[in-house]
């Protein structure tokens, strides 16, 4: 009998080898998954006013991201580091069939009468628990990458999951506004039932069972502990800044009790036999440089991005709808750039010329940002978005590449995790100093532009810029209802323009320093060539 008819036909180089069918549906349930995931952060924005309105929750329609983000934060590191111990396929598994359940029980949100809560309390909490199912899947599905290709390999997979995303977040909002108006808000929970467990499905028959050795499996409490009683402040307040300042007490308190808990969870982590994050990671230039550059880029592009609709209406008087379309530039520019990373990797076994062109490519965009005004033409907005996306696409995935071309295989999970960690980190501390800037300055513009015969009753509408769209019916009964109040209503409205102006130009200008020190970061990250094969190791049969 030919050898060919009795050895394996492998498809990887990477630490397991898989035959053709296994990485096909290896990589079908990955790329599923992080589509899910990435389409639930933009899918449901569109479908939020119908939520609103039909579950009464205008004052907490914040916490249903909010509270997603809390937990997808935390789930990211910890459940990558219980997969340093246990093994991969389980806690993917797990996160995916949480993440299938929740986005059940969100849809049903508001049915459940025998609950003590209210409909929207409900779907809270639901997103909570669906955020730790999503903080899974993400976290985990970039590092399955890292076990299955070879370092050279990894760019041109992640390339196509940056893809994924891209997409997901260019159609997301079209796709939950047809199922909004076509079927009903729930859908946009339901329509991910299907597509998860065809995920299931596939990792569940195909991927490989892996028990890790070597790794002393004690669970490092202490590190969990510390590391939620500091992020969950943190976010909170981050959150809540915009709101109310940051010197509210409720603001500084939060802020000066994670703090406490970053020296106790540090501390924790010099002591434990396994730590939860290890510290030693951060010894390695490449990994420090990396986790540094990514939290700016949270913050820097992803704390601009949030803005950029406003702008567009507030400013250059475009619909909510075509602004949102006007974000498909920056979109595709990123998918774009995330699938030329990769081909650049892979065929240059070096990330360095993706990091500084996308880098400098990040800063141009952010630099035209910082330039616009009021006679700024769609078109420049657009040239804008297509620079930054591009580079932003080009640098999405040397992140995760160089570290895991330098981390311990024992840590692959952590090392991969700490990416995804800050940049989540980052941009929410982005939107946070961002907004609390911008609604500074509006304040204090608008305000010195009062009418005298302003109704002080309906200045209160203009309290909050980002919300103006939805108040408008109001504005218009409010001022409508008094002699000459269209005419100061037109003249409010006008002051509004001018200034969301000058705060939107403060917010871009400080972007375009940020991700210009940035630059700096990627000129000196270490250019260590990607290695191409991992020793050979027996293929490990599917469970």
């Amino acid at each position: 009998m030919p050898a060919s008819a009795v050895e394996p036909k492998f498809h990887t180089s990477g630490l397991i080898r898989l035959t053709r069918p296994q990485m096909f549906a290896t990589m079908t349930g990955l790329l599923l998954a992080v589509l899910l995931a990435a389409l639930d952060q933009t899918i449901v924005g569109t479908a939020e006013p119908r939520i609103i309105a039909q579950l009464s929750g205008f004052d907490r329609y914040p916490w249903v991201s909010t509270m997603y983000l809390l937990t997808s934060t935390l789930a990211v590191p910890i459940f990558a580091k219980l997969s340093d111990m246990y093994g991969r396929k389980w806690f993917f598994l797990g996160g995916t069939s949480i993440f299938v359940l929740t986005s059940a029980l969100c849809g049903a949100a508001g049915t459940f009468t025998f609950l003590p809560i209210d409909g929207m309390s409900q779907l809270i909490v639901f997103r909570g628990l669906q955020g730790i199912g999503a903080g899974m899947m993400m976290g985990l599905a970039f590092t399955i990458i890292g076990d299955v290709f070879s370092p050279a390999e990894r760019g041109k997979y992640q390339g196509f999951f940056a893809a994924a995303w891209g997409f997901a977040s260019i159609f997301g909002p079209t796709l939950g506004g047809w199922l909004t108006d076509q079927i009903s808000w729930r859908a946009v929970f339901y329509v991910n039932l299907p597509v998860g467990l065809v995920a299931i499905a596939a990792i569940y028959f195909q991927f490989p069972e892996l028990h890790p050795e070597g790794v002393e499996r004690r669970l490092d409490w202490a590190g969990v502990i510390s590391l939620i009683l500091c992020i969950v402040p943190l976010l909170l307040a981050l959150t809540w800044v915009t709101e109310y300042g940051w010197s509210s007490v409720r603001v500084e308190t939060l802020l000066a009790w994670s703090a406490v808990m970053l020296a106790v969870f540090l501390r924790s982590e010099t002591k434990a036999i396994e730590p939860l994050i290890p510290l030693s990671l951060f010894r390695n230039p490449i990994i420090s440089l990396c986790s540094a550059a990514v939290f700016l880029l949270g913050m820097g592009m992803f704390g601009v991005i949030i803005y950029l609709p406003l702008f567009m209406q507030g400013v250059l008087g475009v619909s909510a709808t075509q602004s949102g379309n006007l974000l498909t530039p920056l979109m595709m520019g990123a998918v774009a750039g995330s699938i030329l990373t990769g081909q650049l990797n892979m065929r240059l076994g070096s990330y360095k010329l993706a990091a500084v062109s996308g880098s400098v490519l990040v800063a141009i965009g952010m630099i035209l940002f910082a330039r616009m005004g009021e006679a700024t033409q769609r078109i420049d907005v657009v040239v804008a978005m297509i620079v930054a996306g591009f580079g932003m696409g080009l640098l999405q995935p040397v992140y995760t590449v160089a570290v895991q071309n330098v981390a311990p295989r024992k840590y692959m999970g952590a090392a991969t995790a700490s990416t995804a960690f800050f940049r989540s980190i980052g941009s929410t501390l982005g939107v946070a100093i961002f907004g609390s800037v911008l609604l500074t300055g509006y304040h204090r513009d608008i305000m010195a532009g009062i009418p005298a015969d302003t109704p002080p009753a309906a200045l209160k509408l203009f309290s909050n810029p980002l919300l103006l769209a939805q108040m408008r019916p109001k504005l218009l009964a409010a001022f409508g209802s008094s002699p000459g109040g269209l005419r100061v209503l037109q003249m409010l409205l006008s002051n509004v323009r001018t200034a969301l102006l000058h705060g939107l130009q403060h917010i871009f200008f400080a972007s375009a320093v940020i991700m210009s020190l940035a630059v700096l970061l990627h000129v000196a990250l270490r250019d260590v060539p990607l290695r191409r094969h991992h020793a050979p190791e027996p293929e490990i049969p599917a469970t």
